[in-house]
């Protein structure tokens, strides 16, 4: 039996209509979309007095163990990295505002990947998973297209923020009038040029779209900083298109931050809420990325269930706990999985593939750090538009279909998070459905009830 047949039999990869090329292409694509997270999740930790380099190597090991364990357990194209949102409340909320030491919160960590052990053993996560209607998982799918655009266009430089109206696009003539036009100016620019460049790409069904419009674009990128129309400055983000290998391929040491828990604080009320907190958000978080990236893939049956959910959810759990142990916050299904979804992975051999580069970065770091946020954006974007198509599913002509799901649609963008869009939207169709007759409120499933209830709790007590 040759390689090709033994990765068929294991991946079955005809009967989800892909091939070897495909998966190897979609993993390729995933990891170059998700590299920044090397990058991001330590800088980010770091503010809390972990040293970046063994934060990068345990960055790069949980994302390699977590991607590992999803594709085996589920042969599912889906990757686990460091969440992006829950790192930040880790090191500025946690530390730095609650003033727990990063040890502590490490532990939290830990304590919340062994109770999402447990809710996944029993069945709780799945049952969630399967609770939500079907036309508000149609809305998630929608609604995590639009958060993935923003992310894209937000990092590209494209959009920002603003006093008065909160969120504007950049002004290149602005930029030209301050100076910036080398750094910022530039680079929201091939930005806008890479998303051009990919919808084209995409438009025309070029094999490789995505990846090809990332490659592109971060080429453009180094040919006008070698002309120097592009110009690094380090100090305010915008750091050199060329890898840097002045620092040879060593690997940093992670022993400085793992197997570092602190359980002193364990029987706190604080210590308790921070633990939640982390519970809440991760929770939702992968069960809105979950919904969302399987959606693309055609991966749900015709009930709108994930067959093999439980293994995803275990998969998750395992790799926070590991997280913990290791030393970097929680992991999260990356909703950057759907670049390569896009692609056309749909097996779990891209999850494989993406492993593998992950590891590799451990000694290729320079090359795949170097790759700007603004030639990642464009795919972004452009996999946002892809996801978006799912709103066209939803039942718009019943109000109480539609309307909570035009809720979990927005509150996902503009409140910044997967969790606030899947939780409101559930509290406003329990809400709308109950008070809309007696069929309508036959249509709450109990566990919809549960959700309703410590949804409202969360925002009033918590």
């Amino acid at each position: 039996m040759n390689m090709e047949q033994t990765l068929e039999k294991f991946f079955h990869l005809k009967e989800r209509g892909t091939n070897v090329r495909t998966e190897l292409l979609a993993g390729l694509t995933t990891f170059i979309t998700a590299a920044y997270i090397l990058a991001v999740n330590p800088s980010v930790l770091s503010a809390t007095g972990m040293p970046q380099g063994a934060l990068f190597t345990a960055t790069v090991l949980i994302s390699t163990i977590g991607t590992l364990m999803m594709a085996l357990l589920t042969n599912y194209p889906f990757i686990l990295a460091p969440g992006m949102g829950i790192n930040a409340y880790f090191a500025y909320t946690v530390c730095l505002g609650m003033g727990y030491s990063w040890q502590t919160a490490l532990t939290a960590i830990f304590v919340e990947g062994i109770i999402f052990v447990i809710l996944s053993l029993t069945n709780v996560r799945e049952a969630i998973f399967n609770a939500i209607p079907m036309n508000l998982k149609y809305a998630i799918t929608a609604g995590v297209g639009l958060f993935i655009t923003i992310i894209g266009l937000k990092n590209s430089g494209l959009v920002i923020s603003s006093k008065s109206t909160l969120v504007a696009m950049f002004s290149f003539h602005g930029s030209i009038e301050a100076g910036t036009f080398s750094t910022a100016g530039i680079s929201a620019l091939l930005a806008l040029i890479g998303i051009i460049v990919t919808a084209i790409l995409v438009a025309n069904n070029v094999r490789g779209n995505i990846l090809l419009g990332i490659l592109i674009t971060w080429g453009i990128g180094i040919v006008c900083q070698l002309a120097g129309v592009y110009v690094p400055n380090p100090d305010a983000g915008f750091a050199s298109l060329l890898p840097d290998f002045s620092h040879g391929l060593s690997v940093p040491s992670v022993a400085p931050i793992a197997f570092k828990l602190d359980f002193s604080n364990f029987l706190s009320v604080g210590f308790a809420s921070v633990v939640f907190a982390f519970l809440f958000t991760n929770l939702f978080d992968t069960i809105g990325t979950l919904i969302g990236s399987a959606s693309k893939a055609d991966l749900l049956d015709e009930n709108g269930k994930l067959p093999n959910v439980k293994g995803a959810l275990l998969a998750e759990s395992l790799a926070t706990t590991f997280a913990g142990l290791i030393g970097t916050s929680s992991t999260a299904t990356a909703v950057e999985c759907t670049a390569g979804i896009a692609q056309g992975g749909r097996t779990g051999l891209t999850g494989i593939t993406t492993a593998v580069l992950f590891l590799l970065s451990l000694f290729l770091s320079p090359i795949f750090l170097a790759i700007p946020s603004f030639a990642t954006a464009p795919a972004l974007v452009v996999v946002g538009f892809m996801m978006f198509g799912a709103v066209t599913q939803i039942d718009w002509g019943t109000a109480v279909e539609a309307l909570p799901s035009f809720v979990a649609i927005v509150a996902m963008p503009f409140m910044y998070s997967i969790a606030e869009g899947i939780s409101l939207g559930i509290i406003s169709y329990v809400a709308i459905n109950a008070c809309s007759g007696v069929e309508n409120r036959k249509k709450i499933s109990g566990v919809m009830w549960v959700l309703f209830v410590l949804f409202c709790l969360k925002y009033f007590f918590i």
